[in-house]
């Protein structure tokens, strides 16, 4: 495997955590914007894509392999719950 292989295949692990967590901060902060108004974006963002980027490693320590769905359900469930944390929780 050369090194931009690594790279790409790297990227394309950590790319649905990076997307659900922005995509999801985006929509939050749309959704609940009088009550995300002190809250900051990145900040919600940055939460929810590292929650789900440890759900997908975790996913992948515990299945041996990477894609399954149960780790796609546990990524969207720990973005979910980052967010809560972030912007209700932690003020």
């Amino acid at each position: 495997m050369s090194p931009w292989d690594a790279f790409l295949h790297l990227a394309n692990f950590v790319l649905p955590a990076l997307g659900v967590g922005w995509i999801a901060a985006g929509l939050a902060k749309l959704l609940w914007r009088s009550q995300l108004r002190g809250v900051g974006l990145v900040r919600l963002g940055t939460w929810a894509s590292a929650a789900g980027l440890v759900a997908l490693v975790a996913g992948l320590v515990a299945t041996g392999h990477d894609g399954k769905m149960a780790t796609y359900g546990a990524m969207v469930a720990a973005s979910a719950a980052a967010l809560l944390w972030a912007g209700w929780g932690r003020r």
